[in-house]
């Protein structure tokens, strides 16, 4: 009932707040005996973290992790894998003029009604800096994919737009990705970002994102039928992370705009295998896997704290004007891209594993 975990075989529960002393989670059902050192995990940390970039909050965390149970001699055993993450750059009294005041587009209120009770302090619970702790949990994930998947599955993510202005289709690059701080495909968006960043920061405010993530060799047959399918659980993990407002798989809404004709992955017989002629569906039919890439797009809405006065109340009725201060990201988008690739690699673990227990076959 607490909502604090995630996966039905392979499940990741988390604990912690942004201005805590830690946080930490517990990832439960790995298979034993698969390789897992903290160097397994702390590059998709390093990848999230933030400091990064100008263009990113200038919270220094080292997010570095430590395994503490579930493995022995660089190997799982099977049982509860837990690690913890210490926060170490908390400046809790940022936050000490909004302590009973609710923050514009932010959990805040809905905390409060909820709880009766909530951390202010860099937004508690709801803080993106939780997200680190799935980020972790992907990583092991990761490598259970790679380890039962003859051929390992790649999932790999990138920022395809920043506000109105995305990416050019035809300039997609992945190769392009690690060559730049926003995660951006395409060489000649970059700077077009890098300026428009720039006045949004020097202006106080934040802008929206869409990134897109995708998993390349999944097995058929992942995902079952009606109440747990395969997007279904996809589309439920992505809107988990924060600031998502919004998740299409495959075409998505433009297959709105698409005739039966159109929208239909035709197949044909190569080299005595089915092969599909094209990927409207996202590499999903029937919310179960086609063998196709499996492919997932997030929107994700602007920073709520910026420095721009918003009209609000208190938990005492007042009405007030709020200024959010403290250090922020202006793109919450750039750092959700190893975010989308851990919750997606997430899923595809917990569904192949289910795939095998009742199945007996991958």
């Amino acid at each position: 009932m607490s909502g604090n975990s995630t996966g039905d075989l392979f499940r990741l529960t988390s604990f912690g707040e942004s201005h805590g002393p830690a946080i930490g989670g517990v990832v439960d059902g790995c298979p034993p005996g698969i390789s897992l050192t903290e160097a397994d995990i702390q590059p998709f940390l390093d990848a999230r973290k933030p400091g990064g970039s100008k263009h990113v909050t200038q919270r220094q965390e080292a997010d570095r992790v430590r395994l503490l149970s579930g493995v022995y001699e660089g190997r799982t055993t099977g049982t509860p894998i837990a690690f913890l993450i210490d926060n170490t750059d908390q400046r809790s009294k940022d936050y000490g003029a909004i302590a009973e005041q609710f923050r514009p587009g932010h959990a805040d209120y809905t905390y409060w009604r909820k709880y009766g009770i909530r951390d202010p302090r860099g937004g508690g619970r709801a803080s993106a800096r939780e997200t680190a702790v799935r980020v972790a949990g992907g990583a092991i994930a990761r490598l259970v994919l790679n380890a039962i998947v003859p051929k390992g599955v790649v999932v790999r993510g990138a920022l395809v737009q920043i506000g109105a202005r995305a990416i050019e289709r035809s300039r997609f690059d992945w190769k392009e990705v690690s060559n730049n701080a926003f995660f951006c495909p395409d060489a000649k968006t970059v700077p077009l970002w890098d300026e428009d960043l720039a006045k949004i920061r020097k202006a106080g405010s934040s802008i929206g994102a869409v990134v897109e993530v995708e998993a390349l060799n999944v097995p058929p047959g992942l995902g079952m039928p009606v109440y747990d399918k395969l997007d279904a659980d996809i589309a439920k993990a992505m809107m988990g992370i924060n600031a998502v407002k919004g998740v299409e798989i495959g075409e998505g809404f433009a297959s709105a705009l698409l005739s039966g004709e159109e929208n239909a992955d035709e197949m044909r017989m190569k080299k005595g295998k089915p092969a599909f002629l094209s990927n409207h569906a996202g590499g999903i039919l029937g919310g179960i896997s086609t063998g196709q890439p499996v492919v997932v797009r997030l929107a994700l809405k602007p920073t709520s704290s910026i420095l721009t006065p918003r009209k609000s109340i208190d938990i005492h009725g007042n009405e007030v004007d709020i200024v959010t201060k403290g250090r922020h990201d202006p793109c919450v988008g750039i750092r959700a891209v190893p975010v989308a690739e851990a919750m997606l690699a997430l899923v595809l673990a917990d569904h192949l594993l289910r795939q095998r227990g009742q199945c007996g076959k991958i």
